[in-house]
């Protein structure tokens, strides 16, 4: 009889070897993997006591706390669908995601309920409203004291299949309406097999939640560290000094992040200098960064650098980018090159780079074609959506949207999205090369290049620039900087110096919003990308 590919059974995993061990660390709180479990099964009867039957969904608007963390395993248990929110939306985006995914239960965090209290009557379909660490005087139900109520003891859980759906992901919508994917138990169980070996997740790692939850999973981080027996802390807000205070308090080994979070934590350990005596792996997943940024983080940091990509329609990772053992002889500084590519295939995904006609680009590290995958991960399509599945999958292999080149080692180069190619006198520029050589300038923090109208080229790369503090420098000395560097025809031609650039909440910066503001500031209508 085959065992069904379930992630109930990691959890159970970690219960039957790692019981007593410490499993979850959040806010001076401590349980063990039995703790855990025990309040999984409390949080499983509350949902079945409120009518919450296999197939509906529970949704939760909270950052990495040791209470979402449980609502997966608590969701899956009784068959039930979660739909984690992104933290940085607004009001509105939740009434659209919290009705389009006909949600029952919605558990909010005390912190973010300022975003919930203002659009409650317009939610058709959530009846109960749960509040992690309950502070406020309202109607809605205390998470705690609600879930006391329930016996820890071993729960009756519903019947799974591994093709259920146990996830619905919105992905982040810029001018339309964000699309739900749905992720099944073997979406997720044979990701965290395959993550877990290229990233050597064992029951000696400490990980630390830098990386949302919310953001498809945290990479599946609450199930392949859980399914190992890991120790997890829960940061609630992961600033640099929080972050580097965690990781020498509680000796952590492992983080995933964006490489914005990365930049800032590399600013800050240069300042500080905090001492840090344990190997530290950090995986980072984004655009890649130029082979500069990933010798400062392994050369002054002593971290292990390890790039990986993928989406949260594959579930979401696909490449990794550590080095092979037949090319462990090459110069260190082509290695760094290739850790700050996306990588090669890992186990279970077929990815690969292709032109109009479908056809696989030469391995020559030149030849740019669309990066597409057929994997184990590849989602069972957007919720309620059709005609945006078939438009995302075709022919069975999921079409990501990102440009990409292959070199001869079969490491994958993702030179831009394709909305976000700058086609120059009929010559396409990778605004991400030219963002990589904009951070080898010293006075650079934060770089994002887009493109913008030009009378002659028609279009040419404008750079968006943060400056280090303290640091004032001309928009003149940046374009000579690039000019230096690059080919002048992928020059930057203008600069706009900011504070900040937006982000996502996991980090990765909106080109969207940038080209859409330059677009309106300059007083000319259309182009506005999604």
């Amino acid at each position: 009889m085959n065992v069904p590919l379930t992630l109930p059974s990691f959890l159970d995993r970690a219960v039957s070897l790692y019981g007593d061990k410490r499993a979850v660390y959040y806010e001076g709180r401590v349980f063990t993997y039995h703790q855990l479990n025990e309040r999984v099964n409390q949080l499983s009867r509350g949902l079945e006591d409120l009518g919450v039957v296999k197939g509906e969904r529970a949704a939760y608007l909270a950052p990495n706390t040791v209470e979402m963390l449980e609502g997966f395993y608590g969701t899956f248990q009784i068959g039930g669908i979660m739909v984690p929110l992104n933290i940085r939306l607004k009001p509105e985006d939740y009434v659209f995601i919290l009705n389009h995914s006909e949600s029952k239960v919605l558990f909010v965090d005390q912190d973010l309920y300022s975003l919930i209290e203002p659009i409650k009557n317009k939610l058709e379909t959530v009846q109960h409203i749960i509040v992690h660490d309950k502070k406020a005087d309202t109607e809605e139900i205390d998470y705690e004291k609600w879930l006391a109520s329930y016996s820890p003891a071993p729960f009756n859980r519903a019947a799974l299949d591994e093709n259920d759906v146990c996830s619905l992901l919105y992905t982040s919508g810029t001018t339309g309406n964000p699309k739900g994917v749905m992720l099944t138990h073997r979406n997720n169980y044979l990701h965290a097999l395959s993550a877990m070996h290229h990233l050597r997740v064992s029951d000696q790692d400490t990980y630390l939640h830098v990386l949302p939850m919310f953001h498809v999973n945290g990479w599946g981080a609450p199930f392949y560290y859980t399914a190992n027996g890991a120790t997890q802390i829960c940061l609630k807000k992961a600033t640099p000094e929080a972050i580097f205070q965690t990781i020498v308090e509680h000796n952590v080994s492992v983080l995933h992040m964006a490489p914005t979070v990365l930049n800032a934590l590399l600013q800050y350990y240069e300042k500080h200098k905090p001492v840090i005596e344990q190997d530290v792996r950090v995986v980072i997943a984004g655009s890649a960064p130029p082979p500069a940024f990933v010798e400062r983080v392994e050369k002054k940091m002593g971290w292990e650098f390890i790039q990986v990509y993928g989406m949260t329609e594959s579930t979401p990772l696909s490449l990794v980018s550590t080095i092979r053992s037949e090319l462990a002889d090459l110069p260190k500084e082509q290695q760094l090159g290739l850790k700050a590519k996306a990588g090669f295939p890992m186990i279970g995904s077929d990815v690969r780079v292709v032109n109009e006609n479908g056809e696989e680009v030469a391995p020559d590290g030149k030849e740019i074609g669309e990066v597409v995958t057929r994997s184990h991960g590849v989602m069972k399509g957007y919720w309620k959506n059709e005609e945006a599945t078939m438009e995302a999958i075709r022919n069975g292999w999921l079409h990501t949207g990102d440009m990409g080149t292959v070199d001869e080692y079969g490491y994958i180069d993702i030179v831009d999205r394709k909305k976000d190619i700058i086609i120059s006198g009929g010559e396409n520029i990778s605004s991400i090369e030219v963002e990589g050589v904009l951070y080898e300038h010293p006075a650079v923090l934060e770089a994002a290049v887009i493109a913008v109208p030009h009378e002659k080229w028609g279009e040419t790369p404008h750079a968006y620039i943060v400056l280090k503090e303290g640091e004032k420098r001309t928009e003149e000395e940046l374009i000579a900087f690039s000019r230096e560097k690059l080919a002048h025809f992928k020059a930057i031609t203008s600069v706009t110096f900011v504070d900040e650039l937006p982000k996502t909440a996991s980090g990765k910066i909106q080109k969207v919003h940038l080209r859409n503001e330059y677009w309106k500031s300059s007083g000319r209508s259309g182009r506005l990308v999604n």
